[in-house]
């Protein structure tokens, strides 16, 4: 019989019983298989399908059990008896879903998922759409690409692998799809229609396409036209946010789509879905855990150690980008090319991926409710932004009403992380509020809670964009213990930008100014709370020059209040530990007036000397064990106390030195000279024991 001809009813009918009583007699599964990857069987599955057409036409008025499809057993498959078209198509679909699960199973094409990561990374979103929808807007769509690549997500690598293009049209060899009536889906499970936001209409979907290798290095020359380069172009600039793969090859594709057709034609939909999705799942899974994504609860990520948990946040992004924007895209693509002529093409996809695509949310979900505490803001703004990004690709795979609550989730952890920021932030400032105990840090150094602090505003900026969407209110201005406001006047500062989180960034300084006068208070000595207040304003204002985007939100006025602070601070020290040594060296009491002339009091200024060479050495003892970490400040300190003392202390030595000299034991008075105090100078601020004037002296 030629293969086209149409069969009849009887030989069907023979040609189904025939390959069921060859599947009971054979020993190997494999060998049964009409529709294997060899394709040495091609001409007998053309004719088995045909023959299941031919049996499903004169059925179509029969009632048909639409249960599980239970094949006859090989005792009533070649008995005497003469098989009904309707056991006989039982038969074949019963034979059909092992064919089509087989197919499933064993033709899946290797992934290679580390080059998987470096794809999911790419994105451009809305630019991608412009180029697909939109011709003429390439030059838009690579200013926003740009952008984009500026981004703190890690660089993406070039594609490089080919990644075939399957022909959506069976090739001149298959068997085409019969057009017939089928048995009506029920509601339950009927094709949903596609659901449209008001604000879709605006904003473009990502179409979900592919694109070979061919498609990215074309000759604009050999498409013929300008138009057809122009959309191999735009085509490129899509795969930017959604990019999908080949899971199958092209001929078991064919035969997938072949064998779907028949078994939903015949009512056997449920199974078909049921094989589908049970087939699907494991390789899914399998494929989520090679990109990394784990199978962890609720407790299990808030049980993690921040460490750990950072570490695992990295690895989600860069992973929840790919198994969205590859993985589950691509299996997407894959129901469109098996299921989407028989209206089923959601459903099954659902059937597979829901379990998947939740798995991906729930480590995002899991970091959304727990502890919030302030090291976890910028990991939580990273999955924000993360899943902000993917909420496009989410909303173009999972479009319909089988797939909503994926979208839904998405949608709601996206808010909680939203949510998670802000109350993070909230925390944060209330920590800083809160932080006004007096112990003070050995040598007067930068207080630890400055550094975390302004190393923690110092990273805002990167961020400015998704907090100017999160933080739409101004900061409480509550201190600790108050259920009142602060009175915002001249003394609160006005940042320069007038977006809500400059105000939580300026207020988050103010009340750690505040905090750090408050510490002041635990030191002893007076001189080493001013170097104390020197060196945390000092730190401040470092840092917010250092970084341009926080000095906008600061603004030069407040730039300016807490220099002022600074120079208050050196005034205050200065004045609290040279002044009274600086005393020592005035001409004031030194002089005896009597009868007409005057003469200088040797026992005064023995004392003079005695107490200048106490006070020095103690102020020389005590702050080379103060710390100044910041190496400028750290000089100009030492050169202002230079150019205030050495020349006080060389004047002295000039005008009374000749007084001292002519006594006994001069140099039990006079024990150092200019040099050496120069010399002992450089040993203030290094945090250590120095040795002693002296014993430096002796050395050399």
């Amino acid at each position: 019989m030629d293969g086209s001809e149409e069969l009849d009813l009887e030989v069907a009918e023979q040609v189904i019983m025939r390959w069921e009583s060859t599947s009971a007699s054979t020993f190997s599964p494999d060998s049964a298989l009409l529709f294997s990857a060899s394709g040495v069987r091609r001409a007998e599955a053309e004719r088995y399908l045909r023959a299941v057409d031919r049996i499903r036409l004169s059925t179509k008025d029969s009632p048909i059990a639409v249960n599980s499809p239970r094949r006859l057993s090989s005792g009533s498959a070649t008995s005497s008896a003469a098989p009904t078209p309707v056991s006989a198509l039982q038969t074949a679909m019963a034979r059909l879903e092992d064919e089509f699960r087989h197919i499933l199973v064993t033709r899946s094409l290797d992934i290679e998922i580390d080059s998987l990561i470096d794809l999911g990374s790419l994105s451009i979103n809305n630019s991608s759409v412009s180029g697909e929808l939109f011709p003429g807007n390439e030059d838009q769509a690579t200013e926003e690409e740009s952008e984009s690549d500026r981004s703190r997500s890690p660089t993406p690598v070039p594609v490089t692998e080919s990644v075939s293009e399957p022909a959506s049209e069976p090739s001149s060899s298959s068997v085409p799809v019969p057009e017939v009536q089928r048995e009506p889906l029920p509601r339950s499970v009927s094709p949903p229609e596609r659901e449209c936001k008001p604000e879709a209409l605006a904003t473009p979907v990502p179409a979900l396409v592919s694109v070979s290798e061919s498609t990215l290095t074309s000759d604009p020359k050999s498409e013929g036209s300008t138009s057809s380069s122009l959309s191999q172009r735009n085509r490129y600039l899509s795969m930017r946010s959604i990019k999908q793969i080949d899971l199958f090859p092209p001929d078991a594709i064919e035969d997938l789509r072949n064998i779907a057709s028949r078994m939903i034609a015949s009512g056997y939909w449920r199974e078909c879905m049921q094989v589908y999705g049970s087939a699907r799942k494991p390789s899914v899974d399998h494929n989520l855990r090679r990109l990394g994504i784990e199978k962890l609860s609720i407790g299990d990520v808030q049980r993690l150690s921040w460490e750990t948990l950072a570490s695992k946040v990295g690895r989600w992004i860069r992973s929840a980008r790919a198994a969205i924007r590859i993985i589950l895209a691509s299996e997407r693509r894959l129901c469109e090319m098996i299921f989407d002529e028989e209206g089923l093409d959601e459903a099954p996809f659902a059937e597979a991926v829901k379990g998947a695509a939740l798995q991906v949310l729930g480590f995002a979900e899991a970091n959304s409710i727990g502890r919030r505490s302030p090291e976890k803001l910028f990991k939580m703004l990273d999955m924000y932004e993360c899943l902000s990004d993917l909420m496009p690709d989410i909303s173009a795979i999972f479009n319909s009403k089988s797939t909503e609550p994926i979208r839904q989730q998405a949608e709601e952890i996206l808010l909680r992380l939203g949510d998670a920021a802000r109350g993070i932030l909230s925390e944060f400032e209330n920590a800083v509020i809160k932080e006004t105990s007096k112990s003070p840090v050995p040598g007067g150094t930068i207080h630890p809670l400055t550094r975390y602090v302004m190393n923690y505003l110092m990273v805002i900026p990167d961020y400015t964009e998704t907090l100017a969407k999160l933080i739409t209110s101004r900061p409480s201005y509550r201190l600790a213990g108050s259920e009142e406001p602060i009175t915002i006047d001249d003394d609160f500062p006005q940042p320069k930008a007038q977006d809500p989180i400059a105000y939580h960034v300026v207020w988050i300084i103010f009340v750690l100014h505040r905090s750090l006068d408050i510490k002041t208070g635990g030191y002893k000595d007076v001189a080493l709370s001013h170097l104390f207040a020197m060196n945390n304003i000092h730190y401040i204002v470092h840092k917010v020059k250092d970084t341009e985007e926080l000095q906008e939100m600061v603004g030069e006025k407040y730039l300016q209040k807490l220099a002022l602070a600074y120079t208050n601070a050196a005034i205050s020290y200065e004045r609290a530990t040279w002044l009274p040594i600086l005393r020592c060296l005035r001409d004031e009491g030194l002089h005896v007036t009597g009868g007409f002339s005057s003469s200088v009091s040797k026992s005064t200024l023995r004392e003079r000397f005695r107490s200048f060479n106490a006070s020095f050495e103690e102020a020389h003892r005590l702050q080379s064990m103060w710390q100044v970490p910041d190496t400028q400040l750290k000089e100009e300190l030492r050169m202002s106390i230079g150019e205030k003392l050495l020349p006080a202390y060389r004047s002295f030595l000039g005008r009374f030195r000749q007084h001292i000299e002519t006594g006994k034991h001069p140099e039990l008075l006079i024990k150092y000279s200019v040099e050496d105090l120069e010399e002992a100078i450089l040993d203030f601020f290094e945090g250590t024991q120095p040795p002693s004037i002296l014993n430096r002296r002796r050395s050399h």
